[in-house]
């Protein structure tokens, strides 16, 4: 990821503004320094969330933020009316528990109760004051090949390659058998999530009424 971040920054001309650095958020504030903006894209549930919020907070210009991008989850995203079959999600979940067991692995460990909730509380508990919350709507159309979703499935935190060990060739000729049966020109349909981004504000003030889904 860092390699492709660096080659994109330079076909930006960006590369001399940029610096990519690979360690824990918990190693925080690793001498990099003060920050107008610290972002986190769909990986805060995975820290140390109060320790790294409030080092965050103390790593931020006095009016700074912290901002929290994901995917909207509550949101429908039928493909009716596309082109091809909806990648059959709750099959290769099955497909999953089936090499790996019931409890929902993460990385090394699993999640016994899921991914913890309360950010609100959180990110309060470190002296962020105001947040507000955005939506850029989804629904765009997309078409994806059973490389791409094989792809996907491996990519997840979940499913990475290394839990299946020596099963691992087995289950990619499983996961390719279901996904040829889901759709015989192995091709799927589906459509882009929305965006939820959250602003937290470090400073004093009031938390700002939560706006609904932008139109």
């Amino acid at each position: 990821m860092i390699a492709r971040a660096g080659r994109d920054a330079a076909e930006l001309a960006i590369a001399g503004k940029t610096r990519w650095v690979r360690a824990r958020s918990e190693e925080l504030p690793a001498g990099l320094g003060v920050f107008t903006v610290a972002t986190f894209g769909q990986s805060f549930h995975w820290m140390d969330r109060d320790r790294v919020a409030a080092t965050t907070r103390d790593m931020l210009v006095p009016d700074g933020a912290v901002v929290h991008i994901s995917d909207l989850k509550t949101e429908p995203r039928t493909v009716e009316g596309l082109s091809h079959p909806a990648v059959p999600h709750a099959a290769m979940d099955e497909l999953v528990k089936h090499y790996l067991g019931p409890l929902r692995r993460a990385g090394r460990g699993v999640l016994r109760q899921g991914t913890p909730g309360g950010e609100a509380e959180v990110f309060a508990r470190a002296g962020f004051a105001r947040c507000r919350r955005l939506v850029v709507p989804g629904g765009q159309a997309l078409e994806r090949t059973c490389d791409d979703v094989v792809a996907w499935v491996f990519s997840m935190s979940s499913s990475a390659p290394h839990l299946f060990g020596a099963r691992r060739g087995d289950f990619e000729a499983d996961l390719r058998r279901l996904l040829r049966q889901a759709s015989a020109s192995g091709r799927f349909s589906e459509r882009l999530p929305g965006t939820e981004v959250f602003v937290w504000w470090k400073g004093k003030g009031t938390t700002d009424p939560v706006p609904g889904p932008a139109g």
